[in-house]
């Protein structure tokens, strides 16, 4: 639905570009690290979270959030171990997952999904801003891809790294640490918020939703789960997300049926037990408008 795409825009544009610190303020950013199992860390600052395997083969982090921040990230980072950074995992392409990649690439070889290093390598253009993000450098590209899934043995434990195709992007992977009992999601999973589905790079809200309902009937008991964004959870923080992703598109689905437009969907809202879903970056007349437009591409 063409007149709904500038909506879209603004938001890839958003997550796409690699800030400056112009355009933000990181001086005050502080990097939170939280033991979460096994040899994994994680970090917060500002960006995705950052999944970390430390041990005696060294350090392996998964994204990196943004350029100004590694100094900030290195730092926290030594306070987990003395080891040498010798992977970097990219969960997707988004700037503030690989933003860092400028700082940690020349480091560790990045390892990604094709489609990251194909998004990260081409120029961005923008007609509502006017504007172009270049490409990255060669420096931040992923130097390992894969199509499907890779493993990474490292730290005593084999780290599966699989793609789920079309869900937040079109290439998501999902980190799985098999020893430690942990997975980190990447942006497939926003906890408790509703999530950005980039519609314009191959993402898709039923396919998100199957992808999801997949990674549960995988899980293992206990495992632990890194978020993209929000706070560190587990499964039933994830089937909660995914029940959200289940009746919120299939009341949408329904007021579609009925033949309502958008701004009828809009304004009939969500029922009340999503309200605070939609108090993240994701407000919930956005996140109707990507329900709605991933189904409308479809028919």
């Amino acid at each position: 639905m063409k007149r709904h795409l500038p909506v879209i825009a603004i938001m890839i544009i958003c997550l796409c570009a690699i800030p400056t610190s112009a355009q933000q303020d990181f001086s005050k950013v502080e990097i939170k690290a939280t033991k979460v199992a096994g040899n994994v860390y994680m970090l917060e600052g500002s960006g995705g979270n950052i999944g970390v395997s430390v041990g005696p083969d060294g350090i392996l982090i998964v994204d990196d959030q943004f350029a100004p921040l590694a100094d900030k990230i290195k730092a926290a980072l030594k306070t987990l171990g003395e080891g040498k950074l010798k992977f970097v995992l990219n969960t997707h392409y988004h700037g503030d997952h690989t933003g860092g990649n400028i700082a940690f690439g020349p480091d560790a070889p990045i390892i990604a999904q094709t489609n990251v290093r194909k998004r990260l390598s081409e120029e961005q253009k923008s007609k509502l801003f006017n504007s172009t993000t270049p490409a990255s450098p060669k420096e931040a590209l992923p130097v390992i891809t894969f199509d499907n899934a890779v493993s990474v043995f490292f730290n005593g434990e084999e780290i599966k790294v699989i793609h789920f195709p079309h869900g937040h992007t079109d290439g998501d992977s999902v980190i799985f640490f098999t020893g430690s009992n942990v997975v980190h999601m990447g942006d497939d999973f926003f906890n408790a918020r509703f999530p950005f589905v980039d519609l314009e790079s191959g993402g898709d809200v039923e396919g998100l939703t199957k992808n999801i309902g997949d990674i549960i009937s995988k899980l293992p008991a206990g495992v632990k789960i890194i978020p993209g964004h929000g706070a560190l959870s587990d499964a039933e923080g994830l089937k909660t997300f995914h029940n959200m992703l289940i009746q919120t598109t299939d009341i949408v689905k329904k007021r579609m049926a009925a033949g309502k437009s958008l701004d009828q969907i809009k304004a009939e809202g969500l029922p009340e037990e999503w309200k605070t879903w939609g108090s993240g970056f994701i407000k919930t007349d956005l996140w109707l408008t990507f329900i709605y437009n991933s189904l409308s591409a479809k028919h």
